[in-house]
């Protein structure tokens, strides 16, 4: 079984595939071959199959169609797209957020449908979906109003996922994500990037400024729990999925205070002292806009995870990601 990660040079796509070389397969099916493609050619993973990196641009469909098409079994089975302009920069460079997010999102679903073979193809979309006048508790039929370009090319992604699936091109699985969760590595143009910084950068000796008060709420989802739900998406069968291929995954929502508190208890009060509380009016006027409370009865249902509490972020990160 030939599986493609596009975004395979990220955070989550370099999680991901170090746990599929890890497992070797994927709902009892052995991966034949992993290959890895992202804007810069990801770095390759240990594995007892074949995986290979590639340089891609998902807004040159041409060479999308060929990553998709390449091998002699017809092709890739299961497609990870997680590739995206982060929220941030999706709100102050349009123009690029349009051509990846949506523009190349098509060209990825017209490269999977070109396969002729119905591909699995899970696509990461995002809570920012949701906004405007809408209930405090999303459900899972609640209408999507995204208030960022960002949201509102997901949505368009999203539509497009869903309509491809009915008409039989892919079958498609979008989980829209909740902000993840001592992310590793450096802080992005994610206007949710201080949600990741203001824990990584104090656990590892560093200050870290957080734009939010402390009683900002927000769902989370700990890295660790984002990959078991990414190589469950592709485990699903169709027809448990409905109609609705599209739907929020599983996290907690935590006031930021909390949060830090649950720091405390896992690592001292150190940690905690390094984070500094001044307010950021341009990171606001995004992430004071997102909807933090979400009954996930669907992806529940189906199997889906998230996190105990946000202790166990902590120690996650502590256990996996810390550098030491």
């Amino acid at each position: 079984m030939r599986v493609i990660i596009i975004g395979g040079g990220g955070m989550l796509g370099r999680k991901l595939a170090l746990a599929l070389g890890a497992r070797g397969e994927i709902g009892g099916r052995a991966v034949s071959h992993l290959a890895l493609a992202d804007i810069i050619a990801p770095s390759p993973v240990e594995a007892s199959f074949p995986v290979t990196t590639h340089r891609l641009d998902i807004t040159d469909r041409a060479a999308v169609d060929a990553l998709l098409a390449e091998g002699a079994t017809g092709g890739a089975e299961i497609i990870y797209h997680l590739a995206a302009i982060v929220s941030a920069q999706s709100e102050s460079e349009f123009d690029l957020g349009m051509r990846v997010n949506l523009m190349g999102s098509i060209n990825v679903f017209e490269a999977a449908r070109a396969l002729g073979t119905c591909p699995k193809l899970v696509f990461t979309s995002s809570n920012a979906v949701y906004g405007g006048d809408i209930p405090e508790m999303i459900e899972d039929w609640t209408a999507l109003n995204p208030q960022t370009s960002y949201g509102a090319e997901k949505a368009a992604a999203e539509m497009l996922l869903t309509d491809f699936s009915r008409r039989g091109f892919i079958d498609g699985r979008g989980l829209r994500l909740p902000t993840i969760s001592i992310r590793p590595g450096k802080p992005n143009q994610a206007a949710s990037s201080f949600m990741s910084s203001i824990f990584r950068e104090p656990l590892q000796g560093r200050e870290a400024i957080c734009p939010v008060g402390p009683d900002y709420p927000h769902s989370y989802l700990s890295p660790r729990a984002c990959v078991e739900n990414l190589i469950h998406a592709a485990e699903v069968p169709a027809e448990a999925l409905g109609m609705n291929r599209c739907f929020a995954l599983p996290g907690r929502t935590h006031l930021i205070g909390d949060m830090v508190e649950a720091m405390r208890r896992v690592a001292g009060d150190a940690p905690v002292g390094l984070i500094r509380w001044e307010p950021d009016r341009s990171v606001q006027k995004i992430v004071l806009g997102w909807k933090a409370h979400f009954n996930p009865a669907k992806a529940l249902a189906l199997g889906f995870v998230r996190d105990d509490s946000f202790e166990d972020n902590i120690r996650f990160f502590l256990e996996d990601d810390i550098e030491r």
